[in-house]
């Protein structure tokens, strides 16, 4: 239990509600955030509304779904820089769910910028066994860097070889699936709707 003094000091960081804004902004429902954290939605509703404080190994699991490092929790907003440099051997590599075998693994290609308008990762897709449909707002960019790329959107599957793209509306119910032999790399860039 936490003394009055710590708990109002946590408090005043907003924790919570910025953790809701995050997922609001990304059009994700609870139990869907718990899917790629490994949290319970009972969990993640009862940091959102400050019922409790996520430890930061915790909160540090919830930041890395939202492409923001920890400090976006804690640092007074800075000024935006005017560029910034994402070296390959800071990126981390992260399995699509923390539930079962991955389907693909991702890492963010912006990552810590923070309060991006995109978001860009470079995904390697090792299975056939398609996605779990998801749905969510905005638009997504795919460019198939190698092999073959299955992206089904509302039932409709669309074929992607290597150098083909495709831009979809991701409100519809999509999932994704390697084809063919061999290895499967794209880059997505994705932009959230308002």
């Amino acid at each position: 239990m936490l003394s009055e003094t710590l708990s109002d000091g946590l408090e005043a960081y907003g924790i919570g509600p910025a953790i809701r804004t995050l997922r609001l902004e990304k059009g994700l429902g609870l139990k869907e955030l718990g899917k790629h954290t490994g949290l319970s939605a009972a969990m993640l509703s009862r940091i959102e509304t400050g019922q409790i404080f996520p430890t930061l190994p915790t909160l540090f699991r919830i930041s890395m779904v939202f492409g923001v490092g920890l400090d976006y929790f804690f640092a007074v907003k800075a000024e935006k820089p005017i560029a910034s440099v994402v070296r390959k051997e800071d990126r981390l590599r992260l399995p699509n769910t923390m539930e079962g075998p991955a389907q693909f693994h991702f890492e963010s290609l912006d990552f810590p910028v923070t309060d991006r308008c995109i978001e860009a990762f470079l995904a390697e897709f090792s299975s056939d066994t398609p996605t779990e449909p998801h749905t969510h707002s905005g638009i997504e960019f795919i460019y198939v860097m190698q092999g073959g790329l299955e992206v089904c959107i509302k039932g409709v599957a669309h074929r992607l070889n290597q150098g083909d793209s495709i831009y979809f509306d991701t409100r519809p119910e999509h999932s994704y699936s390697r084809f063919g032999d061999g290895a499967c790399s794209a880059i997505v860039v994705t932009c959230a709707g308002k």
